[in-house]
């Protein structure tokens, strides 16, 4: 017997109002729709189920936001005959969920309400943003709870740290319920997240000469990726006066605090793995996830630092992997400041990009920038590069204003030299 209640949808047909009612599961309970059976309970079957479900996958992926793919689970089942389609949600994190051609507002978002789906009021879609918000990724309950911390107690132990029951809520590794959160995922031996490291001859990647993914507690592979990175981290001498100084490829800071800030900062909603690619002459780690929301590349060079997993920093913080909040990028800019080559800084909506260079081969290789080149040769030098540019890193290459540097951009265009792209704060130029 099929009854509309609290947890359970009946549909005679498949329609686009499929939509609303999937919706209100996500934001309010778990929940089962039947399609095919009509509201006396009648299983009255579907004449292609095998279409319906196509155009189903199809409404989820396209007519909601945020992509509920993970949270729902679509599939036929025959009974007495008759092809039906069952549609079980799962109340979802990430809320409000919404019609992507409603959009966030009354008409767009839904709760369940007894056995019917309703609008949510604009107060009521507040109250869920906020709560969004501060129900971050590190906080919410780990899919896993079978987890193993060995390596954690190994670290904690080498730093003199005490690790029970109660200090894993108190950093927030358990809840209150005793459940493991993503961060204690994160800090587990079962952390499904990795390192993927590749080391290139030449300056391009057209040949692999290593290649490792790292993966384990993300304190496992902070330690692992920095000690693989160190080792191509070659050490040269050059004679100052009658002194031999050994200079290294690249400011130990820098290498150190760029993993660091990867690991810490990353949005882990996004399931792929930080990049690490080393070539002769510069050294780029990716990292996913753009800046926290209201924090821009300038305001990090000031010291100004938002965490997205200040939880995970904690830690890090705790263990002395990182000495202080907010100066990580300073001091990675403050490393080179000796050098004519300065860390090169991006950042898009999904991504955060940094860039060292090999302090070495520049002074080896006579292939630092010559003093004599204007600062528009200085740009096109850097696209033979690197293809693209933007604003912030004129601004950082040349050591200008933001007003200098937009007019000198200008003026490149104006010369045909450059020409411009993007939008917004994605506004970038390449070589015309």
């Amino acid at each position: 017997m099929y009854k509309e209640d609290q947890g359970t949808e009946l549909k005679v047909e498949l329609t686009k109002d499929i939509k609303k009612e999937i919706i209100a599961f996500a934001n309010t309970n778990n929940g089962t729709i039947y399609i095919g059976i009509d509201d006396d309970s009648n299983i009255v079957g579907l004449k292609n189920a095998k279409k319906d479900l196509e155009s189903l996958s199809g409404m989820i992926r396209d007519g909601i936001c945020s992509d509920l793919t993970l949270y729902t689970k679509i599939y036929i089942e025959n009974i007495e005959n008759k092809d039906i389609i069952i549609v079980k949600v799962n109340e979802a994190p990430n809320k409000p969920y919404y019609l992507a051609d409603k959009g966030l507002k009354s008409s767009g978002v839904y709760l369940r309400h007894g056995n019917v789906s309703v609008q949510a009021s604009e107060e009521v879609i507040k109250k869920m943003i906020l709560e969004s918000n501060s129900n971050s990724f590190e906080n919410n309950v780990s899919s896993n709870q079978n987890l193993h911390f060995e390596y954690l107690k190994d670290t904690f132990k080498k730093h003199n740290i005490e690790i029970n029951d109660s200090k894993c809520k108190t950093l927030n590794i358990t809840n209150l319920n005793n459940q493991y959160t993503n961060l204690g995922l994160l800090l587990s031996d079962e952390c499904p997240y990795s390192i993927k490291c590749a080391i290139f001859n030449g300056n391009n990647k057209l040949e692999f000469k290593d290649r490792k993914e790292f993966t384990g507690s993300v304190l496992k592979q902070v330690n692992d990726t920095y000690e693989y990175l160190d080792l191509y981290n070659k050490t040269k001498g050059k004679i100052v006066g009658l002194e031999r100084q050994d200079l290294r490829d690249y400011p130990e800071y820098a290498l150190r605090e760029s993993l660091l800030n990867a690991i810490i900062h990353r949005d882990y909603n996004f399931t792929g793995s930080i990049l690490i690619s080393l070539f002769d002459d510069h050294y780029e780690i990716t990292s996913l996830g753009g800046l926290v929301k209201g924090i821009s590349i300038k305001d990090l060079y000031y010291g100004v630092s938002e965490s997205r997993n200040p939880n995970l920093a904690h830690i890090f913080y705790r263990l002395k992997y990182v000495e202080s909040f907010g100066t990580g990028i300073g001091r990675i800019i403050e490393s080179y400041n000796t050098y004519d080559k300065k860390p090169l800084i991006l950042d898009s909506d999904n991504a955060f990009k940094v860039t060292l260079y090999n302090v070495n081969y520049f002074d080896d290789n006579k292939k630092v920038l010559p003093s004599s080149l204007t600062q528009e040769e200085q740009i096109i030098e850097y696209l033979k590069k690197n293809n693209r540019i933007n604003r912030l890193i004129v601004e950082s290459l040349l050591d200008v204003s933001k007003t200098r540097a937009n007019d000198i951009l200008n003026k490149m265009i104006n010369e045909n030299i450059l020409e411009q792209a993007g939008s917004g704060k994605n506004i970038y130029y390449v070589l015309k």
